[in-house]
């Protein structure tokens, strides 16, 4: 998985390429612990993510658990995979998706 990620002030851009499965969940949630400090605005832009694992669900979830503390966070450009997980697992009523 590749990992990208774009501040712009307090809003930061998380872009995922690959899979977000059991091996690579850890590296996003090590990225992400030190980024987030002064974050507003976290967007996960999920366009090129091929598959998403439950160990990848939960890093979303410990995101959106720490941005509901201190600001928002979205969901971008989920393809048909990504997001038949978010409906079966009903993430579709936890996370903001567009």
């Amino acid at each position: 998985m590749h990992i990208r990620m774009t501040q712009n002030g307090n809003a930061l851009t998380v872009a995922l390429e690959g899979r977000l499965d059991t091996l690579t969940a850890p590296e996003l949630e090590t990225a992400l612990k030190d980024a987030l400090e002064g974050v507003g605005e976290l967007t996960f832009d999920l366009e090129k993510l091929d598959y998403i694992s439950s160990a990848g669900l939960r890093v979303l979830l410990s995101a959106q658990k720490a941005m509901n503390r201190q600001g928002g966070m979205k969901v971008l450009h989920a393809n048909e995979v990504v997001m038949e997980i978010f409906e079966i697992t009903a993430f579709t009523d936890i996370l903001t998706i567009e």
